[in-house]
């Protein structure tokens, strides 16, 4: 090894790598194990409830509905864990001199922590996909045994949802089961639907409609349906309609706007992008659009951040550093939450809500980085 360098994924590398895995690995059990311990304390009474018939949820509902949250904790939490990880590793490299005899051999600073930096990189673009992923596939399931466990029921009903697209039209389900009782197709009662058609108004209210999935194409049934065509002048057609027509939406999609009422931050990238196309005035919608690509940079900024400030040459000083870097991520993850909701609520407009905490702490991590003594 030629001095001042070393091979890409060599042994040096290897062994960093090695450090940071298990490192990452009692970091992200450690934060695992406290919020379960903290949210059974505060749940686990309502859980175990009895149901109207008396039973209670077994073990295996609870264990199945803590796996399926465990994603969306890790989303919450995967930049502190980065950071507890990189400065378990750096932690580890001084405290055994291995830092002092790598920069004895001449090897930079940077160049010994930069596994950690493309780990970063790594663990972000984990974690975008990640969120397309579980949004998609465990939300649903996950938030229907959430409501069975607190509610005791297995049927949960959405109240007063409002649906829109890009052209202004809006559909109201006064009462919506994604799964009903009987275990049929998800159900509506209280149906209308107001289109926008230049000069026309086309308004379709049925008491109940019916998803039926086999048609071809896939559409609600009505029944009792009523349509109301009203042009321009005062002239109206009605007519009885068996089948929605002109808005174009399925039980997933009336299951992504519940979301984004209830819980907007779990909203995918795919699913904000599709609700903001739908609802261009939306500014929550811009700003967790920004927000998905920002808040896994976390990971890298708050590594770039603390590991300089734990990386010190003289001796004495390691409690006080460590310190410091928790207080920099408290502040990073004080000004992030903040920025976000004041995009969300419109006070920020949405790059500079979801921008703002890494342009400033990413500059202060560059030129932390960047200076640190080799």
């Amino acid at each position: 090894m030629k001095r001042g360098s070393l091979r890409i994924l060599g042994r040096v590398d290897r062994y960093v790598l090695a450090l940071f895995a298990s490192s990452y690995t009692t970091a992200l059990l450690l934060v695992v194990g406290l919020y379960l311990i903290m949210d059974m304390a505060a749940n686990l009474d309502d859980y175990l409830g009895k149901f109207p018939d008396g039973s209670r949820a077994g073990a295996g509902v609870i264990a199945h509905y803590y796996g399926l949250h465990l994603p969306f904790l890790f989303l919450q939490v995967a930049p502190f864990v980065t950071l507890v990880a990189g400065l378990f590793t750096v932690s580890k490299l001084v405290r055994h001199a291995e830092a002092v005899a790598a920069l004895a051999a001449g090897v930079s600073a940077q160049r010994l922590l930069a596994p950690l930096v493309a780990v970063a990189v790594l663990i972000g673009a984990l974690m975008f996909g990640l969120r397309e992923w579980a949004a998609a596939d465990l939300a649903p399931r996950r938030d229907a045994l959430r409501h069975y466990l607190d509610q005791k029921e297995a049927h949960p009903v959405v109240a007063n949802l409002f649906l829109r697209d890009g052209r202004g039209s809006v559909v109201k389900l006064s009462r919506y089961w994604p799964r009903p009782a009987d275990g049929g197709a998800p159900r509506v009662e209280g149906l209308e639907e107001h289109l926008f058609d230049g000069a026309r108004t086309i308004t379709t209210v049925a008491p109940r409609a019916v998803w039926e999935p086999a048609a071809s194409p896939p559409r609600w049934w009505l029944d009792a349906g009523v349509r109301t065509t009203a042009v321009g002048g005062g002239e109206q057609r009605t007519e009885t309609v068996h089948e929605l027509a002109g808005f174009a939406f399925t039980p997933r999609l009336v299951q992504t706007f519940q979301r984004a009422r209830e819980k907007p931050e779990e909203l995918s990238f795919a699913e904000a992008r599709e609700l903001g196309s739908r609802d261009p005035d939306n500014v929550a919608y811009r700003t967790l659009l920004q927000y998905h690509v920002t808040f896994p940079l976390g990971n890298l900024v708050l590594l770039l951040v603390g590991l300089p400030l734990l990386l010190r040459h003289e001796r004495g000083g390691g409690a006080r550093s460590l310190a410091s870097a928790f207080l920099l991520c408290v502040a990073y993850f004080a000004a992030d939450f903040v920025c976000r909701n004041l995009g969300i609520q419109g006070t920020l407009d949405a790059p500079i809500a979801a921008w703002l905490p890494i342009l400033v702490f990413g500059s202060l991590g560059i030129v932390l980085y960047d200076g640190m003594r080799s």
